[in-house]
Order: structure tokens, then sequence, then C-alpha cells
């Protein structure tokens, strides 16, 4: 059942994302301007472009990330006594890393920034990256099986760090890493992934009743400065689609019973706020 929902997201994903939506319509328009349908295609082509002048010059990607980004305070105080602190794949690019026979991380290395603060911060909590492969074609490239270089090279004793490198989206994180490590309810985790990621991240872990330290990073809104006008086509996309997937992921995880919340929010209590 897990591989089909697995297989199920990606395919579904690939159709349903904005940058596709928009080309379909394009697509669309332009076959029905050289049918008899001609002008329902100007009228469609009339709203694809509108629509994509709209996200060329408005952040609305940022619109709808920073909802997400604002469930869970930055930086919150922890207590003294942390037991383990566990971060979430997605930093590393598996396909081109092995081709290039070195790391090539993305943008969200800043996971692995804080992963290495936290350990250094506290020398006595268990550190656990979690991440197998959430490539369709490519499941024998496993982020965890790369991650020890990068995170030496952040000042992270290799024997201090423990991987699990089946999973192949957040449930199987949280899922694998509750089965592998097995952490007591009366110890304190952190759980450390990008700020947009952290409620449908948090919510899974709760599922697994695992209740755990929210730790954002890797914020992509501009926050007080939602609302202004800019020229960014490219830049707008990339962050809608972004959006867009975590809203969809969220709305999946709920209706298939991967979390308890459509939204959850600080899980000191594993609950909806």
């Amino acid at each position: 059942m897990d591989t089909l929902f697995f297989w199920a997201s990606k395919i579904v994903w690939a159709f349903i994302s904005p940058d596709s939506l928009l080309l379909i319509l394009l697509l669309s328009a332009t076959v029905m301007l050289f049918t008899q349908r001609h002008k329902w295609g100007r009228r469609l082509l009339a709203i694809t472009c509108t629509a994509l002048a709209f996200i060329a010059f408005f952040p609305v990607g940022e619109w709808l990330i920073a909802p997400l980004e604002n469930r869970f305070p930055a930086q919150p105080d922890l207590p003294a006594r942390i037991d383990g602190i566990i971060v979430l794949g997605g930093t590393i690019n598996g396909a081109t890393s092995a081709a290039w026979q070195q790391i090539d991380s993305n943008e969200s290395t800043d996971r692995l920034h804080a992963f290495g603060q936290l350990a250094a911060r506290y020398p006595n909590a268990t550190l656990v990256f979690t991440g197998g492969s959430g490539s369709l074609t490519s499941q024998d490239i496993r982020e965890a099986d790369q991650i020890t270089e990068l995170t030496s090279l952040l000042g992270i004793d290799p024997t201090r760090l423990l991987t699990e490198n089946a999973s192949r989206n957040t449930w199987e994180n949280a899922r694998n890493s509750r089965a592998e490590f097995n952490p007591n309810t009366a110890e304190n985790w952190v759980l450390i992934t990008s700020a947009f990621h952290m409620p449908r991240s948090s919510g899974v872990f709760c599922a697994q009743s695992w209740a755990t330290i929210a730790w954002p990073v890797d914020h992509r809104s501009h926050r007080g400065d939602l609302f202004r006008l800019e020229f960014r086509l490219a830049e707008h996309l990339m962050l809608l689609r972004t959006a867009t997937r975590e809203w969809v992921g969220l709305l999946a995880y709920r209706l298939s019973g991967k979390t308890t919340a459509l939204l959850p929010g600080p899980t000191s209590q594993c609950k909806e706020f």
C-alpha cells in the first residue's frame, strides 16, 4: 500500500503541479485556435496569459507558503537536555552527486547547517539523518548513503551519526526511524526540516506517537513584505510549485490517515492548535 501511495503521489503531481497545469492550458488553447473552437481557444489563452502575468509580478507562492512557515516559531527555546536530533533528507541531489562523484546539495542545505549547530550544542544527543530516495527511477541512489561526507564538513563526528536510508517520503521518514531507533516517550527529540515542510512532518511524527520539538529552517517567504510588485516569473513559479505541493501533501496525508490534522501545529502535546 505504501508503494502504491508513493507511485500515485508522483504521477498525480506530475499533472496537477502549477507549471504542468499552465502548460496543459497553453497546449489546449493552441489546439482550440486551429479548430472550430477558436473562440474558446482565445478565451483560454487570455486566461492562461493573465495567470502567467499575475504569477510573474506577484509572489503568489509566498502567499501560500507563509501560513505554513508561520505555523511553528523559529529557533524556539530548547530544554537543557536534548536526547536526540533528527533531520529529514531532501538536501542532496542524489543523481547529480553520483554522476559527478561529489556532493551536490540544494537550497534546503540549511537543514544540515542547523543539524551541525545543534549537534555541537548538545554533544550527548543521538544524531539521526533519515532519507532514502524519492525518485521513481533511481531508488538505488540513497541520500543517507551520501550524507556522511557533507556532515563531516559541518563538524559532525561520523561516529555519532545514525542513518536511515530506506524512506521515500515524509511518512516513511517517521515510520522507519521510529521502528529503527525506538525513541523513548520521556526523551526530548528535536526535529529539523524546512519551515514550510514542518507542519506535515511534525504531524506525521505525532501520528507515530513520537512527540518532537520543531526546529524549522530554510524559510522561503519574506515576512512583512508579502505584497510587493516585482517581475520574477521563474522564481515565483518555482515557489508556487513548492507551496502547492506542500498543501496537496497535507491534504493527501490527512485523507490517508498519515496525520491526525490537516494543518498540524506545535507538537508539545501532538495536537492541532
